[in-house]
């Protein structure tokens, strides 16, 4: 995959797969949570860092000038469908189209593993995660799964073509 510059101060995004149990990952995972129990003022829910790592799913990292700045999960559903986790850009980092390029990258990998519909879930109280999905082609559904009493989940479904 070939790099995009952001801007020509910052110079190139690599977002490749990495490890989910890497310092890097296990930092970004560690901000996430913390900034997701800030806005709903309690622990996200359990993430196993295991599912990243079952066969048809992913881990991948987004890089700038090396440094990570975002992160983002598949886990398998089915065999036909895969669902996003943790989804996450550092704050710094945002406004640039570096969560564009991990969505991305996440359904190019869905795709390599041969799934045909993406499913996710977000919070009321992640405007800008529900700005990205809703520009990226996602559809809200019903809740699904374990969210399904939460007032507070937004889901949303893709088909991959």
């Amino acid at each position: 995959m070939s790099p995009l510059p952001i801007s020509p101060q910052l110079g190139p995004l690599k977002v490749q797969p990495e490890d989910p149990r890497s310092a890097a990952a296990t930092a970004l995972l560690a901000a996430m949570c913390a900034e997701l129990e800030g806005r709903y003022h309690r622990p996200p829910s359990q993430y196993l860092v295991e599912e990243a790592l079952a066969p048809r799913a992913g881990f991948i990292v987004a890089r700038l000038d090396g440094e990570p700045i975002g992160c983002g999960a598949l886990r398998c559903i089915d065999e036909a469908t895969v669902e996003v986790k943790r989804m996450y850009v550092a704050p710094a980092s945002r406004c640039g189209g570096v969560a564009r390029r991990i969505l991305a990258e996440l359904e190019r990998l869905a795709r390599t593993h041969a799934y045909t519909r993406i499913i996710l879930e977000t919070g009321l109280f992640q405007p800008e995660a529900l700005a990205l999905y809703d520009a990226s082609g996602y559809q809200r559904t019903p809740a699904y799964g374990r969210y399904i009493d939460n007032p507070e989940a937004v889901c949303f479904e893709k088909r991959l073509l």
